[in-house]
């Protein structure tokens, strides 16, 4: 659980259609959490800005049809380093991709469970104060993983290097090296991985190939090592 007690946890939230919004304040006060505000716009969250220092923030992320919601995150984030929950019906790659600028803690996809709404802020605002906490060591190359060919992840920012410099990767690739990252001596399972990337017990092994052959193509190295009939595992030098 997070160090914050419920009732100091504020959030702010960024949805235009009323009874959703409603819904969700409401939602939110029954676990304990109070609630910053209510915003639609992105001059309406500059101005709540100026008074108020939510400690999280959902957004949606099509706001009068468009991805206003985008905007208004990468605002809250840049400026104030408010963590960002997306809560949205959209949830193709090309949509997720635009939103890795925010650097979101989560996804949720509406309409979602309330456990699921809790679980993911209450891990959203552990990992925001373990990182901030945290952050000097966490430049440390010890939290390098060397991959050889000059690639190298880092474990507390999930951040794929090559020569350096950041790679640019979906949620998806991104979720599947957070995972074998912290199995490094031992295959994860199709199963596992299935499970962690899109919440399916049962996998689609097409699927999953299909994933780490884009990695491959996108980084132009085969990091990711297939263990027959067992799962995948890292390359590590």
């Amino acid at each position: 659980m997070c160090k914050n007690s419920l009732n100091e946890i504020s959030i702010l939230i960024i949805e235009d259609e009323v009874v959703l919004s409603l819904g969700l304040k409401s939602t939110l006060k029954s676990f304990g959490y109070s609630i910053s505000g209510i915003e639609t716009t992105l001059e309406g969250s500059i101005k709540h800005l100026t008074t108020l220092t939510p400690t999280l923030a959902i957004v949606d992320i099509k706001l009068q049809g468009i991805n206003n919601g985008i905007t208004i995150a990468k605002y809250l984030w840049q400026t104030k380093k408010i963590p960002i929950i997306f809560l949205t019906s959209y949830c193709d790659e090309k949509t997720i991709e635009k939103t890795l600028s925010c650097e979101p803690y989560g996804y949720l996809i509406k309409p979602c469970k309330d456990k699921e709404l809790h679980t993911t802020i209450q891990t959203a605002i552990n990992k925001h104060n373990y990182f901030f906490k945290n952050k000097d060591a966490l430049n440390d190359n010890t939290h390098y993983i060397d991959l050889g060919e000059s690639l190298k992840f880092h474990k507390g920012k999930s951040i794929l290097f090559k020569n350096d410099e950041p790679l640019k990767l979906t949620n998806n690739e991104t979720k599947l090296l957070e995972l074998l990252s912290d199995y490094l001596k031992e295959p994860v399972s199709f199963e596992r991985i299935s499970n962690y990337i899109w919440r399916e017990s049962i996998y689609d092994l097409g699927k999953l190939r299909t994933l780490v052959y884009r990695l491959k193509l996108k980084i132009g190295v085969d990091i990711i090592e297939s263990v027959f009939e067992s799962g995948y595992k890292l390359k590590v030098n």
